[in-house]
């Protein structure tokens, strides 16, 4: 009875083999990839809740492929900019530059962009806050900058 399953074994045996060589094999080209280089970006933010970003230095930014995470005195707001976005969920209106939907998608050095945080977003800009905001691409980092909310102008 016992020699009946070992044809089954040997074919089970193989199935696992090959599932496990298959995952390895998806999971290698991430792991050897080249993580994405840094760039310099220089922060600005008011208390009327605008925040501006310029790209200062590194390669250019495709803004479909970046996460961008806004904190605030320690605290992530409630609904982070999904960029590039038009009328997103706590925050007013379009973003300008290249987090705008309508802009070309690419970021370069020496161009800015900014949002605006909407009072149905938290926690507020308030002046005196610190900013920090982190840009990930494909889930790596390649930018941080952090500013002081000034007074509204």
């Amino acid at each position: 009875m016992a020699r009946g399953y070992a044809p089954v074994a040997v074919v089970l045996l193989l199935v696992v083999t090959v599932v496990a060589a298959a995952v390895v094999a998806l999971a290698l080209p991430e792991l050897s990839a080249e993580p994405p280089p840094n760039r310099g970006v220089v922060a600005e933010a008011t208390a009327d809740g605008r925040v501006s970003l310029t790209l200062v230095s590194g390669p250019e930014i495709t803004v479909g492929n970046l996460d961008v995470r806004v904190v605030v005195d320690g605290e992530p707001l409630d609904h982070q900019p999904p960029v590039p976005f038009f009328a997103a969920r706590g925050f007013h209106g379009g973003p300008t530059g290249p987090f705008n939907v309508a802009d070309d998608s690419t970021w370069r050095v020496g161009e800015s962009t900014a949002f605006s945080v909407a009072a149905t977003n938290d926690p507020a800009l308030s002046a005196g806050a610190d900013v920090e905001v982190e840009l990930r691409v494909r889930g790596r980092p390649v930018a941080g900058a952090s500013t002081t909310v000034e007074e509204q102008s």
